[in-house]
């Protein structure tokens, strides 16, 4: 099953087409007393509002359709649901345990992002 999300614009920060320093910084709000963006002027770009957020049933889940479950070792397989849930390795976890992990869950029917 796969996640069919809304799409919505690439929210980009003011001034993102003139100031190249501001070209890969995260979205600020603009504050400006004059600023169009602010005033929702076409062609200045589109801010983020509540009506881009995504469906609850589908808000938090990766795009496969399951929810992500993040792992530390083999015990915390079991608790799984393998119909709705997929684990994710902690980062932390080194290649010796995370073999062990990928092999418990292979006998447990788990996926693993």
């Amino acid at each position: 099953m796969k996640i069919v999300r809304k799409k919505h614009p690439k929210f980009q920060r003011q001034n993102v087409g003139l100031k190249p320093r501001v070209r890969h910084t995260g979205w600020r709000k603009p504050r400006g007393i004059d600023n169009k963006q602010r005033i929702y002027k076409w062609g200045f770009g589109a801010s983020p509002s509540i009506g881009y957020r995504s469906a609850r049933s589908i808000r938090g889940l990766h795009p496969c359709g399951l929810r992500e479950v993040r792992v530390f070792n083999e015990r915390d397989l079991e608790k799984l649901d393998s119909v709705g849930e997929a684990a994710r390795i902690a980062a932390g976890v080194g290649a010796k345990k995370r073999a062990a992990i990928r092999a418990k869950a292979v006998q447990l029917d788990i996926k693993v992002l």
